[in-house]
């Protein structure tokens, strides 16, 4: 039995256990050489599935499988570990949620975050579906989608995945969750193949969108506006075509589907019946304008004069709060009454930031907030600010995942990558805010993808690079006036666990000992001369100076010869 603190093949220490089946557990894991997380699903080798199949077989069969994949929105398989009794395979730690947990917590899903995730999820099986042989999912379901601080979703559990026999007619084995599993998946009535991962899919949007799990009673499939009337027709008309029971009256393919789902406005008998009578309602229409116009006009005036000034009371009513719950109800509200204005994003923001640090529960609020309106917030000339403070909050203070003895900084500059994408891309931003988000985009996918990278030996292109862009930042934050200790001190710190880390291979792409000094001594002295104003921070800046020595010490060796 693994135990917490137990190291793994002299690489992963076992720091918690995360999750519990009937034939497995899966831990949260440091790997000792990186510093880099990862989750450890611990299979015994001799235990057995309800079919009476040994599980550590189909465990191995399905992380050679997934080794050999590459999609953003696919966990990936990055090691496996055979030893006497278990085998241990090593994947991503994905931070966030289930769709399962999500909807337990909050229940049914805005229409706009489902459209987007579902886009991302045809994506991956369109991508598993073209594989040679295509591979068949088989159990799309809330409990095995992820979604990741940034909002991007990951597959995960590829337990069932099966791949794709010209000459099969029926599946080997009739594996799947009911509910949420195609007809052809139970009883032997054909052979699983694409259109089968389009039907979960379906019913999983379906659960989503109207909180009602198929699992539960009335164990019916409804059109989804029976639930919730103002729901869009044309995702109704969307979902009730990928839940046919006949496979040929699906769509036949992930392509299909997707081009459905990035049109679904366009579906649906209410949409028909509309652009039939556009004709008609625009001759109407037109003369109706002439008589109505002034008094439009004015209403609207009206109207705009009371929204703007009931917006701009509930900013200053927040600005005036005292208390955390007033503040942010008060910036919500300013966000209902204009939801594309950043400036209440902002300030939420900002508060957030107020005890130096942004907890789950704070990130769940803003989520809740601002994942309603990110498409349209996109169009407005103040997202980039508005990408670029939220990158800021995930990188410096975000706290999922630290510990009071391991660090999270890998993990918050994974959460923040997107956000300093779309504000690398804002031509709002000043020439500095798009450089230093760039680079922050840089840093942070540096360090995502690096352990991968090493396994496969893929690396080496990666190294000067990440040295130009820790340069570059170094030379950015000190040349910001305005940001504060923690901003700096992360920096250095990031600087000085690099150069540790990484001394012999930035050496190896022709980094100089000179240069890797001067590097050194700018972050050394600044670190140490920095002023700091609260415990959280002065512990921040003896955690950079304590490793002072070590950092010069490891240039030193990376030089000798």
């Amino acid at each position: 039995m693994t135990t917490i603190g137990e190291v793994i093949d002299n690489k992963y220490e076992i720091l918690a256990l995360i999750g519990q089946g009937g034939m497995s557990k899966v831990y949260l894991a440091r790997d000792k050489r990186l510093n880099k997380q990862w989750a450890v699903k611990e299979i015994k080798k001799k235990a057995l599935d309800k079919n009476n199949e040994v599980i550590a077989q189909s465990a191995i069969a399905e992380a050679n499988m997934i080794k050999q994949l590459d999609h953003p929105s696919i966990v990936r398989i990055v090691d496996i570990i055979e030893q006497e009794d278990v085998i241990y395979i090593i994947e991503d730690y994905i931070e966030g949620e289930t769709l399962n947990t999500i909807l337990e917590t909050n229940g049914p899903q805005p229409q706009e975050s489902v459209i987007e995730w579902a886009i991302q999820i045809c994506k991956a099986l369109q991508y598993l579906h073209t594989r040679k042989p295509p591979i068949i999912y088989r159990d799309m379901k809330p409990a095995n989608v992820m979604i990741r601080p940034d909002g991007n979703v990951k597959i995960i559990d590829f337990g069932i995945a099966r791949e794709y026999k010209d000459q099969s007619i029926t599946d080997t084995v009739s594996l799947g969750t009911k509910g949420y599993a195609a007809p052809e998946q139970f009883g032997g009535k054909g052979q699983t193949d694409a259109r089968t991962d389009i039907y979960c899919l379906g019913v999983t949007l379906y659960h989503l969108v109207t909180g009602h799990s198929p699992c539960d009673p009335p164990y019916e499939i409804y059109p989804i506006r029976h639930w919730n009337p103002q729901l869009d027709p044309g995702l109704e008309a969307v979902i009730e075509k990928c839940v046919q029971l006949n496979p040929g009256d699906r769509y036949q393919s992930c392509a299909e589907l997707l081009f459905a789902l990035q049109h679904y406005k366009e579906n649906g008998a209410a949409y028909i019946a509309k652009q039939r009578k556009k004709l008609w309602a625009f001759i109407a229409s037109s003369a109706a304008t002439l008589v109505f116009a002034l008094v439009g006009a004015t209403g609207l005036f009206m109207k705009f004069n009371t929204d703007n000034k009931d917006f701009t009371n509930n900013m200053l009513q927040a600005q005036k709060a005292t208390s955390y719950e007033e503040k942010i109800e008060y910036y919500t509200k300013a966000v209902e009454i204009r939801p594309t204005a950043a400036e209440p994003y902002l300030e939420m923001i900002d508060v957030f930031k107020e005890d130096t640090s942004f907890s789950v529960e704070e990130e769940k609020v803003f989520k809740n907030i601002i994942n309603p309106h990110l498409n349209a917030l996109r169009d407005e000339e103040n997202y980039g600010k508005l990408a670029f403070e939220t990158g800021k909050l995930y990188w410096y203070y975000y706290d999922y995942g630290k510990t009071e003895t391991a660090d999270n900084q890998i993990t918050r500059m994974k959460s923040s990558i997107q956000w300093f994408q779309d504000a690398s891309e804002s031509d709002a931003l000043s020439q500095q805010e798009r450089n230093m988000s760039r680079v922050y985009c840089d840093i942070g996918a540096f360090n995502r993808d690096i352990t991968l990278n090493i396994e496969e030996a893929s690396d080496k292109d990666m190294y000067k690079p990440y040295w130009e862009n820790m340069k570059e930042l170094v030379n950015l934050i000190g040349t910001a006036s305005e940001e504060n200790e923690i901003v700096k001190l992360e920096v250095y710190k990031l600087v000085m666990y690099s150069i540790e880390t990484y001394a012999r291979k930035f050496r190896s792409v022709s980094v100089t000992q000179e240069e890797m000094l001067r590097l050194f001594d700018t972050v050394r002295e600044a670190s140490a001369n920095m002023p700091t104003t609260s415990d959280k921070t002065e512990q921040l800046k003896n955690d950079v100076v304590s490793r002072h020595e070590a950092t010069k010490l490891a240039i030193e060796n990376a030089y000798r010869e």
